[in-house]
């Protein structure tokens, strides 16, 4: 493969710098002014939410026979990315949006597409992935919801933990023990849970450094009765299925992470231009630009390597495992440690919450550990380096 068709696997065409000026317009003008607000009332982002929906930015992933745009993998995370540049908690909506579905598209029946993938693609709907619990994040295959067959359906109990835009979802996909006897690996199963099944309820909600405006709460499975058709794929299936769908949505996690790193960077930018010390900008210090460079190349490498990921999960390609982990780690440590210098390069202010510095650092945090922390994608790349 020559270097000029590398590129062009996963170059950004005409198509996707139109629709990044769309959403950074729609941003811009009706998802950042917010942002302040939902940080500091850790509300969900509902004028926000209605924003994305207008545009129709909401679930740009869905595909065209279930009424959606059909946008590639490279489309969804430019969305989220521009999202996240403004409202790191916003661009939850996009991201989870996707992280639910993806097991619907990647093994549901088609009868189960067409009933809940068009709501979603509409705006109707919101999705949410059920897979953790207190003592089964990292260690999935450790869960302990049970779901038992009962008539023609099944009987769920247990309690998911950490689960992104819960109360406020109406979908949810939960993972759950289908054959507790079953080798490790083969004892789970997805299935389709509507928030308005009885049974549902719901913790309060977590209170967290950052993303504020995402409510994250406990789901609460109380003998909830379900039919049989809303088991996702085959019975067993459900840890290869939570693996599948991981390793395509750790490339809208780098995502999030390129645009909280973004927007710490461009206020960084202004700001060291504008500030005066010694009679001049600190922006023409030496050591402020060696800062700059430092952050921008970080960036750029993220930014290209979280791209390249993108064309491979939209491609389907055998190394997606490797490229997805490895764009998820590298991007939210480059985000952690820009926003960081973004505070640092404020001075004082960069400290207040006069400034977004310091809510970006803290929305920079939870990208090093959700979907996976860091120290596991650093397992996941040994191996498949080994294998």
């Amino acid at each position: 493969m020559t270097s000029q068709m590398l590129a062009d696997s996963y170059l950004p065409s005409q198509e996707h710098d139109e629709l990044r000026a769309v959403v950074r317009r729609v941003v811009g003008e009706q998802v950042t002014p917010h942002a302040a607000m939902v940080d500091e009332e850790a509300a969900f982002p509902r004028m926000a939410y209605d924003a994305l929906r207008a545009a129709d930015l909401h679930a740009v992933h869905v595909p065209e026979e279930y009424r959606g745009n059909g946008a590639d993998a490279l489309a969804a995370c430019i969305v989220i990315e521009e999202v996240a540049r403004g409202c790191a908690s916003t661009s939850l909506i996009p991201a989870v949006n996707k992280l639910g579905s993806l097991p619907l598209l990647l093994a549901g029946s088609e009868d189960l597409k067409q009933r809940y993938l068009p709501p979603l693609a509409r705006g109707d709907a919101l999705f949410c992935y059920a897979l953790s619990e207190s003592d089964a994040g990292s260690d999935v295959a450790s869960m302990r919801t049970r779901a038992r067959p009962e008539g023609d359906g099944w009987l769920l109990d247990g309690t998911k933990r950490w689960i992104t835009n819960a109360g406020e979802g109406t979908t949810y996909v939960v993972f759950a023990v289908t054959d507790p006897g079953a080798a490790r690996g083969r004892h789970l199963s997805a299935f389709v849970v509507e928030r308005s099944d009885p049974g549902v309820g719901f913790g309060p909600p977590e209170r967290k450094l950052g993303i504020k405006g995402s409510p994250t709460r406990e789901v609460h499975l109380d003998g909830v009765r379900i039919l049989g058709d809303r088991l996702i794929g085959e019975r067993g299936d459900g840890m290869s299925l939570a693996l599948r769908t991981l390793d395509h949505t750790r490339v809208t996690i780098a995502a999030q992470a390129l645009g909280i790193a973004q927007g710490a960077l461009d206020l960084a930018l202004g700001y060291v231009k504008q500030r005066q010390q010694f009679g001049k900008a600190v922006a023409q210090f030496q050591g402020v630009q060696f800062m700059l460079a430092d952050m921008g190349m970080r960036l750029e490498a993220a930014r290209q390597l979280t791209y390249a990921a993108a064309a491979k999960s939209e491609r389907g390609d055998a190394d997606l495992t490797f490229f997805s982990a490895a764009a998820k780690c590298f991007a939210s440590d480059v985000a952690m440690d820009l926003t960081t210098d973004a505070v640092q390069l404020l001075g004082g202010y960069g400290y207040t919450r006069d400034f977004p510095a310091e809510r970006f650092m803290r929305d920079a945090k939870i990208t090093q550990i959700y979907e996976g922390t860091n120290q596991v994608q650093r397992i996941v790349l040994a191996r498949q380096l080994l294998r």
